[in-house]
């Protein structure tokens, strides 16, 4: 019988709350006082904070289901298992359990609930380091659990270890981290591809084995001398793909085959005229991919643009153009609202049904933008055509400039009796993406890698703009997104009335002006509906539980938020606004340092 990816969700819920645990809200897809990541892109990044020792209001057992993004992964989709948008399905213990019930629970959620065959799941462990000794005890725990010591691999820390820095050789002084332990579904009508290896394992990528679930055991700190000491309390954190288990359920190696992704694939099928198969299963993914991702941005409140979250938008909207391109010789923007509106939001109507209430928006935005791309395409192609002599790096520079694939200008190259120099097109391709993922490592990392002291302070100063804008501006400004670095503060938000020059600056003035006062800063964990009553601030778009964490400055700010902050304002230092500008149809930014 198909599993539901509803009934999924319904079995994940149930399982946890019967083992003592708390929901917790999903936070944006767009997160807020995230100063590393443009997009949400894992279930455990709004955890950090409590996974570093700060209370949670809602207790030290939680699990949720988060929409994640990951742009990395842009170039991987295509395969039978790579998305850009996902959901991932995740639980925690702040210091109560640790292995034993974590793999325990693990392991009666994927057998007795999910009823996988146990033959079928293969497990990967910490083999260690010279530092750290293999991780012996989860080792023990699967065995003791019923699993074959031949279906139990280790492997280094490249693949079973966690940090936010990555590798335990990459920790700074301070860090937590530690092993991990994954869960491996095996698809046994999958022939192994030997291209990937002689033999198939695991982690081998030809898609036969598919990792299904992660914990993650933080009970290690990294010591300014190298070496490593335990924590005083060890936490899980546990992520598996809700698309990933849905598929290891129902037996089924290619995840667009499952019902997250087949109305979505019919509908494309239907205004492509195309069927998934053969060749146009590869375009036919990433089309289906980056409609869904896309409208999930977009209903995030991001709009296509030329930096940030809305480049990526942009970049998503018009490799799914290119693909269709490539499937029907058509670019036609009703058709790919429709994708959206009849596919993405009706799969998912039973889970996000808020989502109905915007799909008007979400078909403008997609339709007006593919209506600017055809135009692009059409001069792009105009452009190409006026070069005498293509090579490598000339297609580049326009697959890059206009989106055009390398596929329609080697058409249009043997036109002219020209050949494009394949080579040297992927020599600037890779070049070029190597630059921009050193680039935007950090934006794309997530979780508060940077907590560092003067971040902290401007996240802090963000609480005193967003009181002293509502006190100068007026009771109906609100708050639409903050960017943090080292170096300065972004502040995003609505307002009905234009600030003008002389309101920036006393709002500079004010804030710096409760600097001075040497305010305290402390949090109290209370019930939503008292927080509500108090009237402290919080995010429109931000989904919160019943229990709330509350910032309060002074008696001047009060704020729904997780930390961190600095304990008195004096500590901030002095504020100025650089910059004010307007955004977006009574959106404002301000910058400052």
């Amino acid at each position: 019988m198909t599993m539901t990816h509803v009934q999924l969700r319904q079995l994940f819920q149930k399982f946890w709350q019967e083992r003592g645990h708390r929901e917790v809200p999903t936070i944006p897809l767009v997160p807020q006082n995230d100063p590393t990541t443009l997009f949400t892109g894992s279930g455990m990044q709004q955890l950090v904070p409590y996974l570093l020792g700060e209370p949670h209001p809602l207790g030290k057992k939680l699990y949720n289901i988060q929409p994640c993004f990951r742009a990395q992964d842009i170039e991987e989709v295509g395969d039978n298992r790579h998305t850009t948008f996902f959901e991932m399905m995740g639980n925690w213990s702040l210091g109560t359990y640790f292995k034993k019930d974590q793999l325990t629970w693990f392991w009666q959620f994927l057998t007795e609930e999910l009823k996988l065959p146990k033959e079928k799941l293969y497990i990967s462990v910490f083999a260690g380091t010279k530092e750290i000794s293999e991780d012996k005890e989860s080792y023990e725990i699967w065995k003791s659990l019923g699993v074959p010591e031949k279906h139990i691999f280790k492997y280094g820390p490249d693949k079973n270890w966690w940090s936010r820095a990555g590798e335990p050789q990459n920790m700074p002084a301070g860090e937590p981290g530690g092993p991990d332990s994954e869960v491996f579904y095996e698809f046994t009508q999958v022939e192994h591809d030997k291209k990937f290896g002689e033999k198939c394992h695991p982690n081998c990528d030809c898609g036969r084995f598919l990792e299904i679930g992660n914990s993650v055991f933080m009970e290690y700190k990294k010591n300014p001398d190298g070496t490593f000491s335990p924590l005083p309390n060890k936490n899980v954190d546990f992520g598996g793909g809700l698309e990933r288990l849905l598929a290891a359920a129902n037996d089924e190696p290619d995840i667009f085959k499952t019902d997250v992704f087949s109305d979505i694939v019919k509908i494309i099928e239907r205004w492509s005229g195309k069927h998934y198969e053969g060749e146009n299963i590869r375009s036919i993914r990433v089309i289906a991919d980056h409609i869904k991702a896309s409208t999930f941005i977009i209903l995030s409140g991001v709009r296509p643009s030329n930096k940030g979250q809305g480049y990526v938008l942009r970049r998503l909207l018009r490799r799914a153009a290119i693909k269709m391109h490539k499937l029907n010789g058509r670019l036609t923007p009703h058709e790919f609202a429709n994708i959206a509106d009849e596919g993405v939001l009706k799969t998912y109507e039973n889970v996000y049904s808020d989502h109905q209430n915007t799909r008007e928006t979400v078909m403008f935005v997609i339709e007006d933008e593919l209506n600017k791309f055809e135009k692009t395409l059409d001069r792009a192609l105009r452009e190409f055509q006026k070069i005498d002599k293509i090579n490598g790096k000339i297609a580049f520079d326009f697959y890059q400039s206009y989106g055009l694939p390398v596929e329609i200008m080697h058409e249009l190259a043997t036109e002219k009796g020209q050949v494009i120099n394949l080579k040297e097109f992927l020599e600037a391709f890779h070049k070029h993406r190597e630059l921009s993922r050193t680039a935007s490592a950090g934006m794309f990392k997530g979780g508060l890698a940077d907590q560092s002291e003067q971040t902290i302070k401007y996240h802090t100063a963000t609480h005193l703009i967003n009181q002293v804008l509502f006190d100068v501006l007026g009771n109906e400004v609100r708050q639409e997104g903050s960017n943090i670095t080292g170096e300065r503060l972004r502040f995003d938000y609505y307002s009905p009335v234009k600030p003008t020059p002389e309101q920036i600056k006393q709002v500079e003035t004010i804030v710096n002006e409760k600097i001075k006062q040497a305010l305290p800063v402390e949090f109290k964990i209370m019930p939503k509906a008292e927080a509500d009553k108090l009237g402290a601030k919080s995010f429109f778009r931000e989904k919160y539980p019943e229990m709330v964490k509350v910032y309060f400055i002074g008696i001047y700010s009060k704020e729904f938020c997780g930390g961190p902050h600095v304990k008195n304002t004096s500590e901030i230092g002095k504020i100025s606004i650089f910059k004010s500008e307007k955004v977006g149809s009574n959106l404002y930014r301000l910058y400052a340092k």
